[in-house]
């Protein structure tokens, strides 16, 4: 197939155009480079021998938008773009409902134009909010570890990216409503880690990072720049990392850390594959991607001072807003429908992460 991928060069964009390149599939990328670099395109060559065309378009853009889709007839569209910063979400909510919604609009304006009838969404376990359940005998409502997608979404969501996601999401669902020829799988994201194999490709956002993996590479980098060039001034972008900060240790969890659901990159980057084979027009599919297992913060950083041989500092630090003592995935219906499952384990994940960091990240 002709696919393009919206945010191709970013984190899990690239490692999916690695997996369509290499199934045989003809991909072009466009990326406005907010979050990502363009060295990334080397790098997918270097690991598929193929040098996918690339527009460094926005997708607020419409005219731009438009003039890729009239050069070039796709038969499906990954959709990846957008803002992700929860926090900053939360100062700057037009920033993100103008670039991730209006962006998502134009998206679709521009396929229904020029009759690209298929999408496969980059969403996220945020639409679910903050799940609870009723219990009878103590009349109260309880928080939800184990989520499923038979739960209503939209509730309970407590920052303006989560909105976004969940607001994509309900006008997928209305395009395909409008239009019996049109077809999208909206795959919700529980917590992306790891890197290529290789230690070619990995998570390497511009700025300050906002994820696990990031914060930990970039304190591992302190730690050893400290230790290799004593008295030197340390590299702008890891000066403020001198230890991981670890949001509560009081949760009712085994360790008293929070417990989340880790997925390793490459295996989120092949269910978009099998999401692509099973689009059907008319049809809406919705698919949670993570492994069904939750791993504590403390479990993490245990993994990660294994797997690398060196000790991590880390401070404890209050507790976030809206935090959920436990969160995972319930996968079945990805597995039952798609055939698949996540196959690599977080210390995959860590092994993959500590070869990118020894890569020069």
């Amino acid at each position: 197939m002709k696919i393009l991928a919206t945010g191709g060069t970013g984190y899990i964009g690239s490692h999916t155009v690695v997996e369509l390149l290499n199934a045989g599939h003809d991909v072009e990328i466009l990326d406005n480079l907010f979050n990502s670099k363009l060295e990334v395109l080397d790098k997918i060559k270097e690991l598929t021998g193929k040098s996918p065309k690339f527009y460094q378009v926005d997708l607020t853009d419409y005219d731009a938008l438009e003039k890729v889709f009239e050069d070039t007839h796709f038969d499906a569209v990954f959709h990846f773009a957008g803002l992700k910063a929860v926090g900053e979400s939360v100062s700057e909510p037009l920033k993100y409902y103008y670039n991730n919604v209006t962006g998502t609009v134009n998206l679709l304006r521009a396929m229904k134009k020029n009759d690209c009838n298929k999408i496969v969404f980059s969403s996220s376990a945020t639409v679910y909010g903050i799940p609870t359940r009723f219990n009878v005998v103590t009349k109260t409502f309880e928080p939800l570890s184990a989520l499923d997608e038979s739960l209503p979404t939209g509730q309970n969501i407590t920052n303006p990216y989560g909105k976004t996601k969940y607001m994509i999401e309900e006008i997928l669902k209305d395009e395909v409503f409008a239009r019996p020829e049109f077809s999208a799988s909206i795959l919700r994201y529980f917590n992306p880690i790891g890197n290529h194999e290789s230690g070619l490709l990995g998570e390497d956002p511009n700025g300050i990072p906002n994820n696990l993996m990031p914060i930990v590479m970039r304190v591992s980098r302190n730690m050893t720049w400290k230790k290799e060039h004593k008295n030197e001034p340390l590299p702008p972008e890891i000066e403020n990392f001198n230890e991981l900060a670890i949001f509560g240790n009081d949760y009712n969890t085994p360790d008293g850390s929070c417990i989340r659901d880790y997925i390793h990159v490459v295996d989120l980057a092949k269910g978009h594959l099998k999401a692509l084979n099973h689009l059907n027009p008319g049809q809406v599919d919705i698919y949670n991607l993570g492994t069904g297992k939750g791993t504590s913060v403390f479990e993490i950083v245990k993994i990660f001072e294994k797997v690398s041989g060196k000790k991590l500092p880390t401070v404890i630090a209050p507790r976030r807003a809206g935090d959920l003592p436990e969160m995972f995935a319930v996968p079945s219906r990805a597995e039952a429908e798609l055939g698949w499952k996540a196959d690599l384990t977080v210390e995959d994940a860590m092994r993959d992460t500590l070869k990118f960091l020894n890569n020069g990240k």
